[in-house]
């Protein structure tokens, strides 16, 4: 378990009075991010990794939450294998729906504010205009599924006091990402064939952590939309990381049907906010920009 006390911290920049910060999913790519970011702002945070607190397991969840006494909760943990989710649905909604629930059941108990991170395949990607929160959702896969059963348990569960936050194709430089395994497939090989019939905004979680604190502190109720700005194919962020990696490789377009993979994704998954004060995040080139800059692991 990862505990910091306020009093030992050192902000890098002290934006909001300090809060108790609970964070769960932590060793995942956007929960160790946030932790950082965190820490740099000066709260007092209560980080557990999957290892230390099954969302799933209801009674663990009450006991963590009661133990933490915390301000506000990120919710961070899921079940995030797309394909995994289409034959291990008990996993699936277990996690992302009844444990978002749990998590959201608990905060409501002790009057702590729930940030509940969602996704973009809550939508079924026949939009060709940007998803906003007012959409229907319509999701095509068992992982679309269960994150909006979690959407739906969070609302019902924390009525007044939770913030559904949903954002697209996440990558950051503390974890396995489509980035680092593209740098390490093009620095194998000579040419790689990547999907140019999905569209979406790829996110990098450094710039979502920023965004997912200032909501603590905001608490705006609902569903809000915060993804990097612009829009790109996968074969588009390819070329582009292949060309910020110096590498050789050539990139060439391919089709989702030519993958064979058991969950269906949405074809367009660009997420925007009509909803006044929504997090602006940087564009997905500058997200990237920041990945590099931070290091690469390549996986």
């Amino acid at each position: 378990m990862y505990r910091l006390s306020a009093a030992v911290a050192t902000p890098v920049a002290l934006l909001f009075s300090a809060m108790r910060v609970l964070i769960t999913g932590a060793a995942g790519m956007l929960g160790q991010d946030l932790i950082g970011a965190t820490v740099d702002a000066g709260h007092v945070l209560v980080a557990l990794p999957r290892a230390e607190l099954d969302i799933a397991d209801h009674a663990a969840v009450e006991s963590a939450v009661r133990d933490a006494r915390p301000d506000v909760v990120f919710n961070c943990a899921a079940y995030t294998n797309v394909d995994g989710c289409e034959t291990n649905l008990e996993t699936a909604f277990a996690v992302n729906g009844e444990g978002a629930g749990n998590v959201a059941r608990a905060c409501a108990g002790v009057g702590a504010w729930i940030v509940h991170v969602s996704s973009d395949y809550v939508f079924d990607g026949c939009k060709r205009e940007p998803y906003v929160e007012s959409d229907a959702t319509r999701p095509l896969s068992q992982y679309g599924r269960s994150k909006l059963a979690g959407e739906q348990a969070v609302a019902e569960t924390a009525p007044n006091g939770h913030t559904i936050v949903r954002s697209s194709w996440l990558f950051g430089s503390r974890g396995p990402c489509f980035p680092a395994t593209i740098l390490r497939l093009a620095a194998e090989r000579d040419a790689l064939s990547v999907v140019d019939d999905q569209i979406g905004c790829p996110t990098f979680t450094g710039h979502l952590a920023q965004a997912l604190l200032s909501l603590a502190a905001e608490r705006p109720a609902g569903v809000i939309h915060v993804a990097a700005d612009g829009q790109c194919s996968w074969y588009e962020f390819a070329q582009a990381i292949v060309e910020a990696g110096g590498l050789a490789c050539e990139v060439r377009p391919g089709r989702t049907e030519d993958l064979g993979r058991p969950a269906p994704r949405p074809a367009y998954s660009v997420l925007r906010s009509e909803r006044a004060g929504a997090p602006t995040l940087p564009a997905w080139p500058e997200g990237l920009d920041a990945f590099m800059a931070a290091g690469v692991r390549v996986g």
